[in-house]
């Protein structure tokens, strides 16, 4: 970025601090909504930075067998494996809990 200002400081943006597993809060949904028919399990909530978002979808991805994604502190898990989800999270020391219908 160019600026004429003399006293022009660029700011940047602080790197979100991540909570320990047992601060964390997370709710486990089950979306079908634009993803053509198919049911994905949305996990919402999570505090943190990108890259331990990442580490923990790849955990759980890894541990169900299936594909999925995490950004803007979503991870998305296809298929309906709430509860396995569930069990895993606990079993890592998170607080988690079903949500929705």
């Amino acid at each position: 970025m160019y600026s004429t200002n003399p006293d022009f400081g660029f700011e940047y943006e602080k790197e979100a601090v991540t909570l320990a597993a047992k601060e964390q809060d997370l709710k486990i949904w089950l979306d079908k909504k634009h993803r053509g028919g198919k049911q994905a399990t949305v996990i919402k909530g999570f505090v943190g930075n990108e890259e331990d978002l990442k580490d923990l979808a790849k955990i759980l991805k890894t541990k169900c067998g299936v594909g999925g994604s995490a950004k803007d502190a979503e991870i998305i898990i296809q298929g309906d494996l709430r509860d396995k989800v569930l069990e895993i999270l606990i079993s890592l020391g998170y607080k988690a809990k079903k949500a929705g219908a």
